[in-house]
């Protein structure tokens, strides 16, 4: 079971021995832009690294959404970093569940995750799988309540797809995280990976505000449970940097006995 953290994408080898982490996740361009990833001339040693790799997609891709303006170049975006996490060996691409538009129709949303796959099918396949990410807030988003989730699976289970299950994300969201881990497999079949945040806001908030494990309103044992249930390799997205993140990681070894 390896622990690990999202981080900076300069030099994540480095960020990864400065917290020692098993695994990292980051980001290969703008989270919050549309351009696609250049080509990284560290692919190679991320490739062959001990070190496992998670990219993480920009946020602001939704391949969900009614407006082609936003899931055409979102679709695009996703293809591109799906060859470029491939090429820096990444074990998946996370991918946030996304959201339909206030009065759409959300079955619209599911269904346009499945032209996603089946569109990359027709184009050569996908070199790594997607994991997609429950979200923390929206009325209309796709992968927030888990009856969403069980809708998206029905459109989607037959493909490549794989789940990222986000703790801070699920207590926001309104699921109880005690016994998560079972619900979830009931309808994916599978956790493939864990991020392992407490939240600076109460449950059922809709809020995607971050803490560490030590400080935030979720029991951290809770969130601890919920690494050993699911197996899964886990990634702190918590604020304070290397000594912050470490101190977090520390805290699930010693509780998962690592």
């Amino acid at each position: 079971m390896r622990i690990g953290a999202h981080v900076d994408p300069t030099d994540p080898l480095a960020e990864a021995s400065a917290r020692q982490a098993d695994v990292v996740q980051f980001f290969l361009s703008d989270p919050q832009g549309w351009k696609a990833p250049e080509a990284r001339p560290d692919a190679a040693d991320l490739a062959n690294a001990d070190v496992e790799v998670f990219i993480h997609a920009p946020y602001v891709l939704n391949v969900a959404t009614t407006n082609n303006r936003i899931r055409i170049p979102s679709r695009k975006l996703l293809l591109s970093h799906a060859a470029a996490a491939a090429s820096v060996g990444a074990s998946g691409l996370i991918v946030h569940g996304g959201h339909v538009n206030k009065g759409d129709d959300l079955t619209v949303g599911f269904d346009n995750w499945r032209k996603m796959f089946a569109f990359a099918a027709d184009n050569g396949g996908l070199d790594v799988p997607i994991l997609i990410e429950n979200t923390a807030g929206g009325d209309n988003a796709c992968a927030r309540r888990l009856d969403a989730l069980a809708r998206l699976w029905d459109a989607i289970g037959e493909y490549n797809v794989g789940f990222c299950l986000d703790t801070c994300h699920a207590h926001a969201g309104g699921e109880e995280l005690v016994g998560l881990v079972d619900r979830v497999k009931a309808i994916t079949g599978r956790i493939d990976l864990v991020h392992a945040n407490n939240s600076k806001d109460p449950f059922d908030s809709g809020r995607d505000r971050h803490d560490n494990l030590s400080t935030g309103v979720i029991d951290a044992e809770v969130v601890a449970a919920v690494i050993r249930a699911a197996g899964a390799p886990a990634i702190v997205e918590t604020p304070g940097g290397v000594t912050g993140q470490a101190a977090d990681i520390a805290f699930l070894r010693d509780k998962l006995g690592r």
